[in-house]
């Protein structure tokens, strides 16, 4: 496997710069398997998916983790806050511009003056910094004073309603980065999609580090992935496997949801941290449908989408190009079925 093997053309104009409305109105491209796939929109899943089938979502939720502060001699910095790392949260890895430049017990200051962070040590993943938040409020507080939400560097345009980079069912604040297929469903879906006898399950999984980290070794499978926080409930659990054992079919949305079930799976913990790199002939243990948005090349997310369905990923990029979806954070979905064949149809 060659990092080559997961390139592809996108061009600038296809990487959404906002998010479309209302939520339930993006694109979603429905695989087929061998058969040519469908053309429809989020909001047409209750027709989609099948009565008896499990949603499973990550209800984490994005924090204003990327602070824009300044050093004592007026110098520029950024730092975007990944995860804390003790109970009171009080201190963060993060990661920190300019890096060469900062020093240890250096504090950073905001525009007005206040301080807000002081800078640690390297950790020992070599990317990333131990920092502590100042002062005597929570650190959520300071960041939702100081702080902005952390869109990706491809989004270039300001979002006006930072609520619209949280989906509607987040309730756990600590994510450096949204779970991006989550932002298509609405609460009126997600009724819909119950009415038609498809119930919605929540885990958990802290988005970090390898959101922003880009693949740099030739093979791949070297790629050292980050440890991210998960959580599946009992209750969870017990669902996708009595789903699975009537026949119906547990339907991830977003790659962070497929890590934590599959963490949790071939860890036989239901919480903790985890590494899992999904790729290649991976033996899946609980996801059989996935809904996802369309990801850079060269990533591990795309990895995943090939240990998914195989090599049709790239048929199916090229027919979503083909018919200008939306890439990225912001753009279209689509909907894969592992299972899928000629004479398996999704829906």
């Amino acid at each position: 496997m060659l990092l080559s093997d997961f390139d592809y053309d996108l061009p600038d104009e296809r990487i959404a710069q906002t998010p479309i409305e209302p939520r339930d109105a993006a694109r979603l491209l429905v695989d087929r398997g061998s058969d040519a796939p469908d053309h429809r929109r989020v909001r047409d899943l209750p027709e989609i998916l099948r009565p008896g089938d499990l949603l499973v979502v990550n209800e984490t939720k994005v924090i204003p983790a990327r602070l824009s502060v300044q050093r004592a001699t007026g110098g520029k910095a950024e730092v975007l806050m990944l995860e804390p790392l003790d109970g009171e949260r009080r201190v963060w890895e993060a990661m920190v511009r300019p890096a060469r430049k900062l020093k240890p017990g250096e504090q950073l200051l905001a525009p007005d003056g206040t301080p807000v962070v002081e800078m640690g040590e390297r950790t020992e993943a070599g990317d990333t910094f131990t920092v502590t938040v100042l002062g005597s409020i929570d650190s959520l507080d300071v960041l939702a004073d100081h702080g902005e939400m952390p869109l990706p560097p491809y989004i270039t345009e300001r979002l006006g309603d930072p609520d619209r980079y949280q989906t509607v069912y987040a309730r756990e604040p600590g994510s450096a980065a949204a779970p991006t297929a989550g932002l298509h469903f609405t609460s009126e879906l997600l009724d819909r999609l119950a009415e038609r006898g498809v119930e919605t399950a929540k885990v958990e999984l802290v988005v970090g580090l390898d959101t922003f980290r880009p693949v740099m070794e030739d093979d791949p499978t070297e790629h050292r992935m980050h440890t991210e926080q998960y959580r599946v409930p009992q209750q969870t659990m017990d669902r996708c496997l009595a789903t699975r054992a009537s026949g119906g079919r547990v339907v991830c949305v977003g790659t962070t949801s497929v890590r934590a079930l599959e963490s949790a799976a071939t860890r036989g913990e239901l919480e903790g941290r985890t590494d899992i790199f999904i790729h290649g002939d991976y033996n899946w243990q609980l996801v059989d449908v996935l809904m996802t948005n369309f990801h850079l090349p060269k990533t591990t997310l795309l990895m995943m989408i090939h240990a998914f369905v195989g090599d049709r990923w790239r048929s199916l990029y090229d027919e979503a190009l083909e018919h200008d979806y939306r890439f990225l954070s912001f753009g279209d979905a689509m909907l894969l079925d592992r299972g899928t064949s000629t004479s398996k149809r999704s829906g």
